[in-house]
């Protein structure tokens, strides 16, 4: 999605067209944990033919929504980058807004998702917006031209719960943000490049833990202690 053609009615129109069909919205979203898949699981996933699926694959390739990666005899399909995430939660957002939640709340696993849940590769759900309120209101993060970066004061906090060390902070320092907008609960969590690096360093550092096949993401005991220093209780 970084390098687009002209806008026209044209091809707004021919964009509207390809993400009409169900099968490609079903191959977008299962590649929305981030993740890179080859072409038969998400022929599964969008319960369509391999022939099929490849001919939808390679249209959402064309178009700047996916990128592929040979590996031995497969290809791997991912989300092109950040900015075609966004693209997709715009729209899912969009949809819940005006129509409602397309979770129901009594299934136990779409619960899980709504709590906590990697949406692309930042921390979305009830946590993901939680977290997002304590930074802005504890002055964690501040807005610039670019959009969201740490403060100073966010930068010393996330130092002092071994969230950046030495060799990573610059890197995290330079990093930009957004307001993204959650579609399950119809406010704003820490998206771009900042979110997903935040939502990696919660996992690797043992605060966040991975559901067995799912996006759902459960808090850990270190976990608690460390989000209730950040203000998230």
């Amino acid at each position: 999605m970084s390098d687009v053609a002209p806008v026209s009615r044209y091809r707004i129109a021919e964009f509207g067209a390809l993400l009409a069909d169900p099968a490609r919205v079903a191959i977008l979203l299962a590649l929305m944990d981030g993740s890179a898949r080859p072409a038969g699981e998400l022929a599964r996933h969008a319960h369509v033919a391999a022939a099929t699926a490849s001919a939808h694959l390679a249209r959402l390739v064309e178009i700047g929504l996916l990128a592929v990666r040979p590996q031995g005899r497969h290809r791997y399909f991912r989300l092109a980058d950040d900015g075609a995430a966004h693209l997709i939660e715009t729209l899912v957002a969009a949809r819940g807004v005006r129509s409602g939640p397309s979770l129901p709340p009594t299934h136990n696993g779409n619960a899980a998702l709504r709590n906590a849940r990697t949406c692309y590769r930042h921390l979305a759900g009830r946590l993901g917006v939680a977290l997002f309120d304590a930074l802005l209101r504890h002055e964690l993060l501040i807005t610039t031209s670019d959009g969201l970066r740490l403060s100073a004061g966010g930068v010393g906090r996330l130092r002092t719960l071994e969230l950046l060390q030495s060799d990573d902070e610059p890197v995290m320092v330079r990093l930009q943000g957004r307001a993204c907008l959650d579609w399950t609960e119809r406010r704003d969590h820490l998206g771009g490049r900042l979110g997903g690096s935040l939502c990696e360093r919660l996992l690797t550092r043992g605060w966040l833990r991975v559901c067995p096949s799912s996006r759902a993401l459960t808090v850990t005991g270190l976990g608690r202690e460390r989000l209730r220093n950040l203000g998230v209780g």
